[in-house]
């Protein structure tokens, strides 16, 4: 992104609102949504910046905003931060409005409320007591805002929406808490409540990131993404397809709930963390393959009409189903085999298959589909986790052949499985790299993949299926990770090179495991040979001693097994 189109400054609150500038949730943000939780987090920060003086500010996190002009901003993250701080200086004004009712030192006391009422909120006219603010909030809950929470009148409290009955409830709390502040009843009260806004505008402040347009507040989001700041980029999305509704004539309302609904039903099911995954994951199973940096962009240039918002809504919807099960098959009505594979392919960490996944379970029959799956997680156990060939070129071919189903230019799995060859290694390099694959099993998910890897190779030897999760057995080591007496056969450095290799691992009962320990091999040399396991038997049975030696060989066995089991007929 060019330096010219963002710019990122620390601004205390004072300075960020107290300027002259006005902010403006965009119209179709989410609602407000913080609870008791979150306030409460946020008035014991403030306890330590503005009552005990343990530090000197209290750090909001980022905002981002947009403007043009830089005289409006549109709040396009951290909105129901800055919403919450306005909430409280709006508590403390009707501290204030209640001393000046009481008549204490009334006449000093309005003067505050007007000035702090002119700098952190907005001016509101004195006839119709319409406010003219500083912050404006989005569709459904400025009305609130803006006709009761500002004039700090009556608040209603019924026949309005979850988010309107939080804001009240939010102002209520806050209310409440900045009131505890008035207990020495000594006439400075006004005073109190003055220095508090005073100190609070300058003990909060935010690191403020500035856009000139959507696309720049895109690429904010996913820097911040890719440094562990989680920011609503799908919020973003949304936000430009309910713009797409709301140019030119007036907006239909009914259009417009009809997408708002049917959005939030999406991401309520996804969870939004993982809706930008599922969007890009969708858009490459129909369309040209778009990096995850130019995805706003692409939809951008490509969704500009209502007909367009509504069919990409539609396409999401279809695909929603396939992905969640993609992603947690358990619950699933898929077939037993279909769930298999999917749950493969999460114990592989393997993403990069779903575009494809998508298209084909829209267009194949359900053996084809099947087929498909086991196909993928096929060329997953060579490519990925035996191989550990770089992805870029793997995703791309996913996308290319998934974008060729969707448009009906590849028909059926053989054409299919044809398109794929070129990320399907071959038997000589995929029993090359088993024959020399170390695997760390210290990680845990490295560890339910060679659970997952002996499991298959126990069914292929005795024909029982084991279920690699069960926690009736483990993973053996048999040069123990932490070797002791008895194993002279390794220097150090073979040691530590062979410990991990898949050779060296077999399947054993947890109990079995947990007696032998760190035990010799001839100490535990029997234990294996009675082994309810094939696979551990024969590692047994075939090596009187464990050397160096004895772990290639074994590991050379295992590598025939593995290409005889982890093979597409039709590419080799």
């Amino acid at each position: 992104m060019a330096a010219t189109n963002f710019k990122t400054e620390n601004n205390t609150f004072r300075k960020l609102i107290g300027n002259g500038l006005t902010y403006r949730i965009p119209r179709f943000q989410r609602d407000y949504s913080w609870t008791e939780d979150e306030w409460e987090d946020l008035w014991m920060d403030l306890q330590g910046v503005l009552v005990a003086r343990d530090e000197p500010a209290h750090y909001l996190g980022y905002l981002v905003l947009q403007s043009s002009d830089d005289k409006t901003f549109e709040v396009i993250d951290g909105q129901q931060r800055l919403t919450t701080v306005s909430l409280i200086v709006l508590a403390t004004l009707k501290n204030l409005q209640r001393l000046i009712d009481s008549g204490q030192d009334a006449e000093n006391n309005q003067r505050r409320m007007d000035q702090i009422r002119q700098t952190y909120i907005g001016y509101l006219d004195p006839v119709t007591l319409i406010a003219r603010p500083k912050l404006t909030l989005n569709r459904n809950n400025n009305a609130y805002y803006q006709n009761y929470l500002i004039p700090l009148g009556h608040l209603p409290q019924r026949g309005f929406r979850a988010s309107e009955h939080l804001l009240r409830k939010a102002f209520d709390w806050f209310d409440r808490r900045v009131a505890e502040i008035l207990k020495k009843n000594d006439g400075e009260d006004g005073k109190r409540l003055a220095q508090f806004v005073e100190d609070l505008s300058d003990g909060l402040f935010f690191t403020v990131i500035t856009v000139t347009n959507e696309l720049n507040a895109y690429k904010v989001f996913e820097t911040l993404n890719a440094r562990g700041v989680r920011l609503s980029a799908t919020d973003l999305l949304k936000n430009y397809l309910f713009s797409v509704l709301d140019r030119g004539t007036e907006p239909d309302d009914h259009q417009l709930r009809n997408l708002e609904d049917r959005w939030e039903n999406m991401v309520g099911r996804l969870g939004p963390e993982s809706f930008p995954d599922f969007l890009r994951v969708h858009w490459n199973s129909r369309r040209n393959f778009a990096r995850q940096s130019d995805l706003f962009k692409t939809i951008r240039a490509q969704i500009r009409t209502r007909e367009s918002v509504f069919q990409l809504l539609r396409d999401m919807e279809e695909d929603l189903d396939t992905y969640i099960t993609l992603q947690s098959p358990e619950a699933s009505t898929w077939l037993s085999d279909d769930k298999k594979y999917a749950a493969a392919l999460r114990t592989f960490n393997v993403r990069l298959p779903y575009p494809l996944l998508l298209a084909a379970k829209r267009s194949f029959d359900s053996p084809d589909f099947t087929s498909l799956m086991r196909a993928c997680v096929m060329i997953s156990m060579r490519f990925n986790v035996i191989c550990n060939y770089g992805g870029a070129e793997q995703e791309r071919t996913y996308n290319s052949v998934a974008e060729r189903v969707a448009r009906g230019d590849i028909v059926g799995l053989l054409a299919t499985l044809s398109a794929m060859q070129s990320i399907y290694p071959n038997d000589t390099a995929f029993k090359a790299a088993f024959e020399e694959k170390v695997i760390r099993t210290t990680q845990s998910r490295n560890n339910r993949v060679v659970r997952y890897i002996l499991c298959a190779l126990e069914k292929h030897l005795s024909g029982r299926d084991y279920d690699f999760s069960s926690e009736t057995f483990n993973v053996e080591h048999v040069l123990p990770q932490n070797p002791e007496v008895g194993w002279d056969a390794f220097n150090d450095e073979e040691a530590e090179a062979l410990t991990y290799r898949l050779g060296n691992m077999t399947l054993q009962q947890a109990k079995q495991n947990r007696d032998q320990g760190n035990a010799s091999y001839s100490s535990k040399r029997q234990s294996l040979l009675s082994s309810e396991f094939a696979i551990t038997r024969k590692l047994a049975e075939d090596s009187s001693d464990w050397t160096p030696e004895s772990v290639a060989n074994h590991q050379s066995w295992m590598a025939n097994q593995a290409t005889a089991i982890w093979r597409i007929a039709q590419l080799s």
